[in-house]
């Protein structure tokens, strides 16, 4: 399957990627300058900024509720962004597709950035953030059934980190783990992955800017062969939540994706993977609003919600 035509018209005015990092503050200010106002958003019941008080510290969080009901199942998303940029703000429409398609409540994350954070701050205010969703179930209207956690790219890493510094301290709340096209394996070794050499170029994300973007992280204390930098390596994954796993065909970090989920599964975990071939990365942000790749939100509400 080739890539798709509306995806392949945009990245071809993509300039090759620089092997130096970018600026983070002029990257975030661009970012920034396309987020719509907020009467072009998808609108749901009621969208809410407040702070979470976490032994991390003080966390923005934005708390999307889809409609009047009593009760509802928690998703705690973390955004991507190679460490260094996205917000609440450049990520507001998936947070909105994910609760209107799921029915949860989602619990969006503003998280510390590289490099003015050094690592493991982030993970530490996103699990902070997880656990006061827990402890918050009646401010929440949470039904005390789904507390799931979800991310793309970076943000997915998040949620292979967090799922598993949670597990290892006994925290055993966490239901659900959803990670789109997942950054799980840091060390950027060219023959580590074949997609890393089949999709090194021309769709988007490629090889050349893997080291540059995520130097932010790696060079504030984040070791490539620490498990909680690179899940992948983490030894043990058994006793880790049910996760849905999804990849882009034309993605240079596809392969690493979709081995930690068989990882997973070896280890005994419930886990469902779905390849979108004609995507590439970045898709569920960047072109969700094209019908086939929205439906990234109906296979999450489906694992959320059977059984």
């Amino acid at each position: 399957m080739t890539l798709h035509p509306e995806i392949a018209r945009i990245v071809e005015q993509i300039p090759p990627a620089s092997t130096t990092p970018p600026n983070p503050q002029a990257m975030r200010e661009a970012e920034a300058g396309q987020v719509p106002p907020p009467e072009d958003r998808l609108p749901l019941h009621d969208v809410a900024d407040t702070t979470a008080s976490t032994p991390a510290g003080d966390v923005p969080v934005r708390i999307y509720t889809p409609v009047e009901a009593d009760s509802f199942g928690l998703i705690v998303y973390f955004h991507g962004g190679a460490f260094f940029s996205g917000s609440l703000d450049t990520h507001d429409h998936v947070a909105r597709s994910l609760a209107k398609e799921t029915g949860h409540k989602v619990i969006s994350v503003g998280y510390s950035l590289a490099p003015e954070a050094a690592f493991p701050t982030a993970l530490n205010e996103c699990l902070g953030v997880v656990k006061w969703a827990a402890d918050s179930g009646d401010r929440l209207d949470w039904d005390g059934r789904n507390l799931a956690l979800a991310g793309d790219s970076s943000g997915g890493n998040f949620v292979a980190a967090v799922t598993a510094m949670a597990h290892d301290e006994g925290f055993d709340r966490i239901t659900h783990q959803v990670l789109y096209y997942p950054s799980v394996d840091l060390d950027f070794d060219r023959s580590r992955w074949p997609s890393l050499q089949e999709n090194a170029e021309g769709y988007g994300l490629e090889y050349n800017g893997l080291a540059p973007f995520n130097s932010f992280y790696l060079d504030n204390g984040a070791d490539p062969a620490d498990p909680l930098v690179s899940p992948i390596k983490r030894e043990d994954l058994s006793g880790l939540p049910k996760a849905l796993i999804v990849t882009a065909g034309y993605d240079p970090l596809r392969d690493e994706g979709e081995a930690y989920g068989q990882r997973l599964e070896d280890a005994g975990v419930e886990v469902t993977t779905k390849r979108y071939d004609a995507a590439n990365h970045g898709f569920v942000a960047n072109f969700s609003w094209i019908p086939e790749f929205y439906e990234v939100f109906h296979d999450t509400a489906r694992f959320l919600n059977e059984g």
